[in-house]
This record gives structure tokens, sequence and C-alpha cells, in this order.
């Protein structure tokens, strides 16, 4: 135990020597915005973000007393991560708040709004028809009851106990993922196989859908992005997402593609539709930057169609997650903006930023801060330390980092 405590005081002391200058680093990290610093995807080249403050000590000082902290106690953190839906997602840009405050002093007509929503989505996408929903998952959700139902009213009622035997959704092994439940939630029965043999042999005149994920080409043991440096080449027999849907296809089963946060790049947004998906799934938030409760959803004309019927203000399995006509304009406002982007300016300026961070923990003791593009093509800091410096574990580091003022996540 003595040694313990005193290998604690010498670490804390050896981490007050070396500390990087706080004033400095919440400067840099105003001009960011302080609720995104060093997020890829929150801050752009072509956007001037006007921050709170240049003054760290009243950056520190907001992000202690806000509407978070008045209403709930809930205390804001610095964004030094991905656009995570768990961490609140993306800041939506001014251009989008405009939309939906506007769109909040008019009443309309829902169906109307979202055919017409639905519509612009599709000429973006360069889809026949596209449906708003709340958030990728429930984007999977009525993708998945559409290819179930088609149209059939007595069908859509049925759901989510379908009672006619077309009902199994397949997926490879290695494109299984944490929210593939959103086809069971409609009644779907899933259907694994791990081979490229195998997965042809398990379609049946039971398969209703064919289901692929959009990043499996960026994968490795964890989900990316990830350092390129550290991406293990794929195995032979996973299929790509281009050759779901020529199986698809060929066997004449609908194919939905995930990639509900595979942006950038741009073209993505009609990568899937342009090689005969019959479904995409995409978020708003995310790198879109539109509410972080949206998604769409975008493909076959009579697909979506069955899709709507299931969808708010239908009354079919996704009722319950309705989008607001406030959402929906913020979602095609900030479609609208994604799209006419300066795509290579907007990453450069994350790689200054990581570059920036690089620099600033260059000269520490036992500190590795390496400039590192990612799997996705833009650029990360990649935090490593000896432990013999800092006996400190990753999740050590992480919560401290959380916990400290102002707390960083």
């Amino acid at each position: 135990m003595e040694n313990d405590e005193n290998r604690d005081e010498n670490t804390e002391q050896t981490v007050t020597d070396i500390r990087i200058d706080r004033r400095t680093f919440l400067t840099a990290g105003a001009l960011a915005g302080v609720a995104g610093l060093l997020a890829p995807g929150l801050a752009e080249a072509t956007e001037a973000l006007t921050p709170l403050s240049s003054d760290p000590e009243a950056i520190a000082a907001a992000l202690r007393d806000n509407v978070y902290t008045q209403l709930l106690g809930v205390r804001p953190h610095i964004g030094a991560h991905e656009h995570l839906s768990r961490l609140s997602g993306s800041r939506m840009p001014d251009e989008v708040i405009r939309a939906m405050t506007e769109a909040n002093r008019f009443f309309v007509d829902m169906h109307e709004l979202t055919r017409a929503a639905g519509k612009r989505i599709a000429e973006i996408m360069g889809a026949e028809d596209a449906v708003v929903t709340s958030g990728g998952f429930s984007a999977l959700m009525i993708g998945g009851a559409a290819s179930l139902t088609g149209t059939d009213p007595e069908k859509i009622k049925a759901l989510p106990f379908p009672t006619w035997p077309k009902q199994e959704c397949l997926f490879q092994k290695a494109h299984r993922f944490v929210y593939d439940p959103a086809f069971r939630y409609v009644g779907m029965k899933i259907v694994e196989a791990d081979t490229r043999k195998a997965f042809e042999e398990a379609i049946t005149d039971r398969t209703a859908l064919l289901v692929g994920l959009a990043f499996i080409e960026k994968q490795n043991e964890v989900r990316p992005p990830f350092p390129v440096k550290r991406r293990a080449p794929r195995p032979s027999e996973t299929l790509l997402p281009e050759e779901i849907i020529e199986i698809g296809n060929r066997k004449g089963i609908p194919v939905l593609i995930d990639m509900a946060s595979d942006l950038p790049p741009v073209s993505n947004l009609t990568r899937f539709i342009k090689a005969g998906a019959d479904l995409v799934a995409v978020s708003g938030g995310k790198a879109v930057r539109g509410p972080n409760s949206t998604g769409f959803l975008a493909g076959r004309k009579d697909l979506i169609e069955a899709a709507r019927l299931h969808n708010a203000p239908n009354g079919g399995i996704g009722r319950g997650m309705k989008v607001g006509k406030e959402e929906i304009m913020g979602l095609i406002a900030a479609l609208n903006r994604y799209i006419a982007l300066d795509e290579p300016a907007m990453i450069a300026a994350w790689g200054r930023k990581a570059q920036w961070l690089s620099d600033q923990l260059q000269g520490i003791p036992g500190v590795r801060a390496e400039y590192a593009v990612n799997t996705f093509g833009y650029a990360d800091v990649e935090l490593t330390w000896d432990q013999k410096v800092f006996p400190l574990s990753r999740d050590e580091v992480k919560k401290r980092l959380k916990d400290g003022d102002p707390s960083i996540v």
C-alpha cells in the first residue's frame, strides 16, 4: 500500500510538471466551437463559427452554466470524439436552426410534407423515392417492414407477427451488427450465413430481404474509423455491398444497404442506389448535421410507398417514431447544405485541427501523439503512452478527462 501511495504521488507530480498549458488549449478550442472541439465533421472550413468567447475562463464558465445545467443539472462536455449518437451526435449549422425555427411558425399537412421531403431526398440520392424517418434505426425498421408486407393493408396490420412464410432477413455473418435487431422488432427472422457460397445457398422462397453494411470495406476488429496503418486485410470471404446487391438483383430479392454513418464521402449518397440497391438507410444527423433524431430511407418506389404506410403520419408499426415538421425541414436544409460543401476543403480543415493537437502534445516524455489518416480518409490523433511513466489505463485517462473541468470526452 505504501508503494502504491508513493507511486500515485510521483505520477501526479509528473503529470503536473509536463501538463499542457490549459489556457492555450482552451483558446484554440473556442475557435473550433466549444461543443465540437477537434471533432471531425463538427466544424467546416466553409463555415464561420461564432465562438462563445476567446477567453478560456469564459469557455469554462459557459460549460458550467448553460441551459443543460440550469434546467437539468447535466454538464456538457468538449467533444473530442466522432459524431456518436450516445454523445449527442453533431451540431446543427445556423441554416438548419433557421429552417426549423421558421417551420415552427406554420401548420402544414404532414402527408403532403413527407411526400415532398421524400421527393427532394430522392433527387439528391438518385433514387425513385424516399421517406424521412426517426433516425437510421427507424429507417432499418420500416425498410424491413416494407419488404415483409409490401402495400398489403392486412399484412401491415399483422406486424410484428407475420403469418406468411416469406419473412426471413439474411445477413452474411461479417455484416452482423449491433443494430440488426431492428429487423427482428418488425417480425423478421434473422438468418446468418458465413461464407460466400453459404450466403447464396441460404436464399430460399422464405427470404424477404438481404442486408449489407456500407462500412464493411473499412471494417476491422473494431468499428471504423481507425488508422489506416492498423487496418487488417479484409477476409476474402467477406462480401462487399455491391456483391450483395448483385446477388439480390440476380435472385429477385430486395437488398437494403445500411450506410447510416458512412459519410463522407458525399458520393456515398448515390453510390449504392447506382449499384442497384433497393433500399438505402442513412442517418440525418452525424456528418449531414441535420437533427440527430432524423434519418431517411431511399430506394425503389414500391418499397418506399410500403415504408411510408408503416411510418407516421400513417398508423403502421413506425407510427410511434414520428418526425416533426421542424425536424423534416431541418433535415432538408442540412442535406441541401451538405451536398454543396467543398468536401476536400472541409476534410483539410479537420486535418489541420488534428495536426495542431498532435503538435501540442510532442515532446512529453512517455507520450506519443501521432497524426494518422483513418479508413474514412480524414485525420485523427492517435494517443498512446508508456504506462511505466503514466501508470494509467485507457479507461482511467478517459474518466479523468470526463471528470475534469471542463469535461472532455
